[in-house]
């Protein structure tokens, strides 16, 4: 996950920081280094991406013809 993912997750589940930061244990201002694109130690972003992935969002990799992203998972609107 990089920081385009994290703010994209964010608004797709419609978590602020401090909620996103809350559910993963974190610190706020992690998250907000997270987003700035500072580097964070791998288990710190790995439980941002769980509390995420949590949420209902799935993180897409980068392809050939694609770059990286996300969506949620299932179907959040039924």
């Amino acid at each position: 996950m990089n920081a385009v993912q994290c703010r994209m997750a964010r608004a797709a589940v419609g978590f602020g920081i401090r909620e996103l930061a809350q559910r993963a244990g974190v610190a706020i201002d992690t998250v907000a280094r997270l987003e700035r694109g500072d580097t964070l130690r791998p288990r710190t972003v790995e439980a941002i991406c769980a509390a995420l992935e949590e949420a209902g969002v799935e993180f897409i990799e980068a392809t050939e013809t694609a770059g990286v992203g996300v969506r949620l998972k299932g179907d959040r609107n039924a």
